[in-house]
């Protein structure tokens, strides 16, 4: 009866897929694929992860977000369970199809890849796998042209979890906090970008850095805004996204800052974010 479950459930997943290519006009190019990565805790890369993808699927862009961190704060921030039957960890260690992965949460068009603690052991269970770089790629390219964006927050390391998002993604967006050593760590991950460009995936871009936890009373968070501006140059984006008590609260109750205060100042700054998103990838 499970194995029959699972052929109806693949069943309904592939005509889905069709219907909606059937029915979709228009729009950005079909799958590209974001890494939002920062090796440095606490910038404010699982918050942005959340609401930039709650903000795109609710323009009716349809969206798959990975929780490639074993902390698992996007699955719990989007008011799922740590308990699924199939997790990311499925995808990476046991050739688990990502349809099979997804869960469902109160926003229309976004569709989820959990993530549990026992994503934690698939960083030393890959070191000895066969394709261990390209795990993520091989499961994501068979879905990406059914979604307008694949997000994939990523865990706050250099370790392989974040190398296999790297070598599957188009792109990388950088979030960077307004505070003292903002910049901290962010050299190394650039080289790591360098490095995956020349080893894994020469196509792999940039998308831009991303400001958080601005505080514009402060000095120091304007003096952050003009060093990252000049290290980045322009690949840095216009909207900051400022320090935000609806968008600390907004994850507690399980839902991202549209469906929690959708008027507030966090909701309003990341909606701006996506239209820069969407302007760019044109």
């Amino acid at each position: 009866m499970k194995k029959m479950i699972e052929k109806c459930n693949i069943f309904i997943d592939i005509l889905h897929f069709f219907l909606y290519h059937i029915t979709r006009n228009g729009g950005t190019e079909l799958g590209k694929i974001i890494s939002v990565a920062n090796q440095k805790g606490g910038v404010g890369k699982t918050t942005t992860t959340i609401n930039v993808s709650a903000m795109l699927a609710k323009k009716n862009k349809k969206v798959l977000l990975v929780d490639a961190d074993p902390q698992g704060n996007a699955t719990s921030g989007l008011g799922l369970g740590k308990d699924s039957e199939f997790s990311t960890y499925d995808v990476l260690i046991n050739e688990v199809e990502i349809p099979n992965t997804i869960q469902k949460i109160k926003l229309k068009n976004l569709d989820v890849c959990p993530a549990n603690m026992s994503l934690a052991g698939a960083e030393v269970e890959l070191v000895s796998a066969v394709g261990r770089e390209y795990r993520f790629k091989d499961k994501l390219d068979k879905v990406k042209d059914y979604y307008d964006y694949i997000f994939i927050d990523c865990p706050p390391s250099l370790g392989l979890i974040t190398l296999n998002a790297l070598s599957a993604s188009d792109s990388v967006l950088i979030p960077v906090q307004c505070e003292y050593f903002a910049l901290e760590g962010v050299g190394e991950l650039l080289k790591t970008i360098e490095l995956v460009r020349k080893y894994y995936n020469r196509n792999l871009t940039i998308e831009g850095a991303v400001l958080t936890m601005y505080d514009a009373r402060t000095n120091l968070s304007n003096q952050v805004v003009k060093e990252v501006n000049k290290y980045f140059e322009n690949r840095v984006f216009e909207t900051v996204i400022p320090r935000n008590v609806r968008l600390s609260e907004a994850p507690s109750y399980g839902l991202p800052i549209v469906l929690y205060d959708p008027m507030s100042k966090g909701a309003r700054s990341y909606e701006k974010l996506v239209k820069e998103i969407i302007k760019k990838n044109k």
